[in-house]
C-alpha cells in the first residue's frame, strides 16, 4: 500500500510539472466558426504549433460568436494581452495601417496570392512602420471584390449611384463616393440584418463572404468588377512572444510568416468558388466584365488613387505615392 502511494504520488508530480511546461495560446478572429479563417487556418495552425512544439503549447480558438470576436477589438485584444494571436480585418477600424491600406486602392491587387505575397516583401521596409507594435505571423488579401445588390441590377459602375452600400475599409469607401454610391462602413457580420432591415442596398465582397456569412439567399445581383481588395493581419504581442518557451517561439516561427502567407492564394481561390457555386442554384444574375471595359475603368478611377494618396500625405504619409510605385511594381513581380 505504501508502494502504490508512492507511485500514484510520483505520477502526480509528473502530471503536475508537465500541465506547468504547457502554454495555452489563444487565437482569435472575427468570422463564424464554420468559415475559412477558423477551419482552414487557424484550427490547423494551432494544431501545427502544437505539433512543432513537442507538446510545450496547446490553441484555443475563439470565433466571431465568441466575446473575442469584434472585429474593431482583434489587434487591440493582442496590444492588451487578452489573446495571444488576433485575424483582423485592416479597415476595421479605420486609418490605423495606413501604408499597408495603399494595397486596397482600385486595380493594385491582382489576385489574392500577388497581394498577399507583395505584402509580407514590403513589411520590412516600406510597411515597417504600421506593424511596429506587433510582432506579424502573416499579411494577406483577398481576391479582387464584386459588388453585389439585393434588388437593383448592376451592369456598369455607374448603376452603384444612389445605392447604399457596405464597404470594408477607407479606400473602397472613397470609391463608392466617387462614383455616388453612399459607402457605410460596416462589420461583415452585420450586413445580413441590415441588408433584411433596408439600411444597406447592397455591399462590396469576394464570392467568399457571399456563402460565409449566408447572403446568396439577400444579394440576387453581382457584377464582378475585380477592382478593390480588402486586406487582413495576424499580429502577436512581441513580448508576450519573447516570454514563452523556446520550442514555442521556434514552433510559431516555423507555422507562420512566409509559409502560412504562401498559402493563402490557394485558400482564398478555394473559399471564392464556394461562394460562386452557392449563387449558381439560384439563379442570380452575375455581370462579367471583359478586360477592355476594366482598363477604360483604370483610366476613370485614376482621381480616386491620386485623391486618397494625397490624403495619406497629409496624415504624415510622406511618401505614399512612392509606397504606391513600389506596391504596383511588387504585385506585378508576384502576379507572372
Amino acid at each position: 500500500m505504501q508502494r502504490l502511494r508512492v507511485i500514484a504520488c510520483v505520477f502526480a508530480v509528473a502530471a503536475a510539472a508537465t500541465a506547468a511546461a504547457q502554454t495555452e495560446l489563444k487565437f482569435s478572429t472575427y468570422v463564424p466558426p464554420t468559415h475559412g479563417f477558423v477551419v482552414d487556418v487557424l484550427e490547423p495552425l494551432g494544431k501545427e504549433i502544437e505539433k512543432l512544439s513537442g507538446g510545450k503549447a496547446t490553441v484555443r480558438v475563439f470565433a466571431g460568436n465568441s466575446p473575442f470576436g469584434k472585429v474593431e477589438n482583434q489587434a487591440d485584444q493582442v496590444k492588451q494581452g487578452v489573446v495571444d494571436l488576433g485575424f483582423g480585418l485592416n479597415g476595421i477600424p479605420g486609418g490605423r495601417y495606413l501604408r499597408t491600406s495603399i494595397m486596397e486602392l482600385p486595380f493594385v491587387a491582382e489576385s489574392a496570392e500577388s497581394a498577399s505575397k507583395a505584402l509580407w516583401a514590403m513589411l520590412p521596409g516600406a510597411l515597417a512602420e504600421d506593424w511596429k507594435e506587433f510582432k506579424v505571423v502573416a499579411l494577406h488579401c483577398h481576391n479582387p471584390g464584386l459588388f453585389h445588390t439585393r434588388a437593383k441590377p448592376l451592369r456598369t459602375l455607374e448603376d452603384v449611384k444612389g445605392l447604399r452600400m457596405r464597404a470594408p475599409n477607407p479606400p473602397t469607401q472613397a470609391l463608392l463616393s466617387h462614383l455616388g454610391a453612399t459607402p457605410v462602413g460596416m462589420p461583415p457580420g452585420q450586413v445580413y440584418e441590415n441588408l433584411e432591415k433596408g439600411v444597406i442596398d447592397g455591399a462590396v465582397f469576394p464570392w467568399d463572404a457571399i456563402r460565409g456569412f449566408r447572403l446568396e439567399g439577400l444579394l440576387k445581383h453581382h457584377l464582378d468588377a475585380r477592382i478593390y481588395t480588402a486586406c487582413f493581419h495576424l499580429v502577436m504581442n512581441p513580448a508576450r512572444f519573447r516570454a514563452l518557451a523556446p520550442e514555442v517561439q521556434k514552433a510559431i516561427d516555423a507555422a507562420t510568416g512566409q509559409a502560412l502567407v504562401d498559402k493563402f492564394g490557394g485558400w482564398w481561390n478555394r473559399w471564392d468558388q464556394a461562394g460562386l457555386d452557392a449563387v449558381k442554384p439560384l439563379g442570380n444574375q452575375i455581370v462579367t466584365i471583359s478586360r477592355e471595359q476594366r482598363e477604360q475603368w483604370r483610366a476613370q478611377l485614376k482621381p480616386v488613387i491620386d485623391g486618397e494618396l494625397a490624403k495619406l500625405e497629409k496624415a504624415g504619409v510622406a511618401n505614399a505615392r512612392a509606397i504606391y510605385d513600389e506596391m504596383v511594381k511588387t504585385v506585378a513581380r508576384f502576379a507572372r
